[in-house]
């Protein structure tokens, strides 16, 4: 049962069901979590005046003991193997020291005009989500998956990605609320596909940690529909089947022939979390892994930018501050300000006011001057529609008619004005 507690008397050890706010409008990522650190317990304190708790009886003031491990998670003691059982025996397949700081050098430069990529992403990203559908189909019903199409599909993504990732990124916009659970994956291998060539990875260790990606979430397959859709907070007895489609993801992937084991990687450790308080297993720092700590950053991005059952989206640049701020707590740090670096200070989908007072929408990223992007220009400085939409490149026009700078001045929230992005796809007429 859940108990209504003062914040000044939340203690360590206590499991949160419930804020006395809206759960997207705090830093914390789970609906639903134990409190395990004196930071997260300020953090509690300062944000809120209450919060409801997990209680056996109405007398309790934490959450019940833990079962023994053997009860605990019996289907990770059945299904996963000893190098998951045991994460200090994990070898990080997704390979190398981690670097803190600087920028990796650019290894790729753009190929294609994003008008002209987006015909192929588009070709290639219904492909993929066939693929994807089929997968899915095919470990519901127990039939051995189609890895060599995986892994063709992963292939066609990262070569577009290479030419020009701004194509694909632009089609992570297209969500469908009721198909968030499979297309959510689908958006998470394009994010990481573009991370990874922004840290100068060679096609082959793309498409591994594409694959990985793609299939980071099959395991949901195995729990029930109701808790996937669910409009509340999860219990904590629903937020434990849920934690279980990891092992279940793993237990469906491990034995297929032909998955790399560092893309099991990305299926075993996206929930792990760089402080140590994620899950399955706990895991924190470099120990989870570089395709681990890419995937947890890539996961959350997508889920809080897309409208789901329980909360609506955020902005692009609303959800790369929480990333950032979560940093050291939540993700590794140097990641996270590359993922940043990489999605752009003004993100592709990004709803903009201008200088001018005029509206736009960021319709391709600038790699070279992160401030200067392509706009659309949707709304006029009297917030009356442009018909069409006027493009500008501000790379080039740095000033308006009347010889005032012209700039960003400020990010929107999503769905400012009544705009939706993807009316903007920067197509090639």
């Amino acid at each position: 049962m859940k108990k209504k507690i003062e914040v000044q008397d939340l203690r360590i050890g206590m499991y949160v069901t419930e804020l006395d706010r809206p759960w997207r409008d705090s830093p914390f990522l789970f609906q639903g979590f134990e409190v395990r650190t004196d930071d997260e317990l300020t953090q509690l304190r300062q944000l809120c005046q209450f919060v409801y708790i997990l209680a056996e009886d109405p007398t309790a003031t934490a959450k019940p003991q833990r079962p023994a491990e053997h009860n605990e998670h019996p289907v990770k003691a059945r299904t996963l193997t000893k190098r998951y059982l045991d994460p200090e025996a994990v070898s990080a397949h997704s390979g190398h020291e981690i670097p803190r700081q600087g920028t990796p050098p650019p290894r790729y430069q753009d190929q294609t005009p994003v008008e002209e990529e987006l015909q192929h992403a588009a070709e290639i990203h219904q492909t993929a989500r066939e693929t994807l559908f089929g997968i899915l189909d095919d470990a519901r019903l127990g039939r051995s998956l189609d890895v060599p199409r995986t892994r063709q599909v992963v292939s066609q993504m990262t070569e577009s990605i290479l030419r020009n990732p701004d194509a694909m990124v632009w089609l992570t916009h297209l969500k469908k609320k009721h198909e968030y659970t499979a297309t959510h994956s689908l958006r998470v291998c394009v994010l990481a596909l573009t991370l990874g060539r922004h840290l100068g990875y060679d096609r082959e260790r793309l498409n591994v940690l594409g694959i990985g990606a793609l299939l980071h979430d099959i395991g949901k397959l195995r729990i029930p529909i109701e808790l996937l859709d669910k409009p509340e907070s999860l219990t904590r007895e629903e937020f434990e089947i849920m934690k279980a489609h990891v092992p279940h993801g793993l237990d469906i992937l491990e034995n297929a022939p032909g998955i790399p084991a560092a893309a099991l990687e990305v299926v075993g450790r996206h929930h792990e979390r760089y402080a140590g308080n994620g899950y399955l297993f706990g895991m924190s720092g470099d120990t989870i892994g570089e395709f681990g700590l890419i995937s947890a950053i890539t996961d959350t991005y997508d889920a809080i930018t897309s409208d789901r059952a329980y909360h609506l989206s955020l902005s692009p640049a609303d959800a790369l501050k929480i990333i950032y701020e979560g940093r050291q707590r939540a993700y590794h740090p140097w990641l996270a300000e590359q993922f940043i670096q990489c999605m752009g200070i003004f993100p592709i989908g990004s709803i903009v006011e201008m200088s001018t007072g005029s509206v736009g929408v960021v319709i391709t990223a600038n790699r070279q001057r992160r401030l200067r992007p392509r706009v659309a220009l949707v709304l006029s400085p009297e917030k009356k529609p442009y018909t069409p939409a006027a493009v500008i490149d501000l790379m080039h026009v740095t000033h308006d008619p009347i010889g005032h700078p012209l700039e960003i001045r400020a990010v929107l929230p999503s769905g400012s004005f009544g705009i939706n992005p993807t009316d903007y796809l920067p197509v090639r007429h």
